[in-house]
């Protein structure tokens, strides 16, 4: 029983410790990045959806990606990414398909 009892004190801590270095899709850091300005370009086919610009987390910085054409997926819809204010600053939340 002790030997369950340590373990999940160890589970408990490593994921206190843990949790703090990555929120959902991003590191927290604690200003945003000024995201760069550019024209979107013009569609290339009929059902083009536009992906906005993503930041990513490389080198312990975040990097913009620019945005992109993608096809349309049938019944699903573009949620763009954003920024989520959280206690320890600024995390970046990926853009997905709902």
């Amino acid at each position: 029983m002790k030997t369950i009892a340590k373990l999940s004190l160890a589970f408990l801590v490593a994921g206190t410790i843990f949790s703090g270095c990555e929120v959902q899709s991003g590191y927290v850091v604690r200003e945003r990045p000024v995201e760069p300005y550019y024209v979107q370009p013009t569609a290339p086919y009929a059902d083009a959806v536009w992906i906005p610009g993503e930041w990513v987390y490389r080198g312990g910085n975040y990097v913009y990606v620019r945005g992109y054409y993608t096809h349309a997926r049938h019944n699903r819809v573009w949620v763009a990414g954003h920024w989520n204010n959280t206690p320890r600053g600024y995390a970046w939340e990926r853009g997905h398909w709902r």
